[in-house]
């Protein structure tokens, strides 16, 4: 069966949370990520180092270019993967709620009907995981796969993963 890795996008300055939420929040992401049927986890860093409790267990990538957006730390993620792994469910590291069964939906999904890039939905409404077969990772812009039409598999009774902007974004999560 083809491998399939995900790529924690860590790499941003949270500039709007005041903080490097990746701290935070990234524990809760992992867990549910590991709890999910992919092969290997990589996370990229880039403004904060990722080092300790956050990340035990899953390899980190330091990406020099995530300034330029998300779609460079994609890249840098990709580039980090084995040569057997056939697609990528790119995580965002600011999503706790995310669904282990989103990921798995997302996967099985790509497995029986391909597509170089499928996303979960919730609403109709295009959102995360997004997975990346290997035939887009050379083409992925810097603004990265929202730039790029995904097929669609309906994750509305999972929830969707959350988006943690603000402090106040968390404290409504953990509320």
């Amino acid at each position: 069966m083809s491998r399939i890795a995900a790529v924690v996008l860590a790499a941003g300055a949270a500039t709007r949370f005041g903080s490097p939420k990746q701290h935070q929040l990234l524990p809760r992401v992992l867990e549910r990520v590991a709890a999910s049927p992919v092969d290997e986890i990589v996370v990229v860093e880039g403004a904060y180092e990722l080092r300790g409790e956050s990340v035990a267990g899953v390899r980190v990538v330091h990406c020099p270019d995530w300034e330029v957006g998300g779609g460079a730390s994609l890249r840098c993620g990709l580039a980090a993967l084995a040569e057997d792994v056939e697609a990528a469910v790119v995580i965002l590291a600011d999503g706790p709620l995310l669904a282990p069964q989103a990921v798995a939906r997302v996967i099985a999904s790509w497995r029986e009907k391909g597509g170089d890039v499928v996303a979960a939905s919730y609403g109709g409404v295009r959102g995360h995981p997004v997975l990346a077969a290997r035939a887009v990772w050379a083409h992925v812009p810097d603004e990265g796969l929202r730039a790029l039409e995904p097929r669609l598999v309906p994750c509305d009774d999972l929830g969707a993963p959350g988006d943690v902007d603000t402090p106040e974004d968390l404290a409504s999560l953990d509320g």
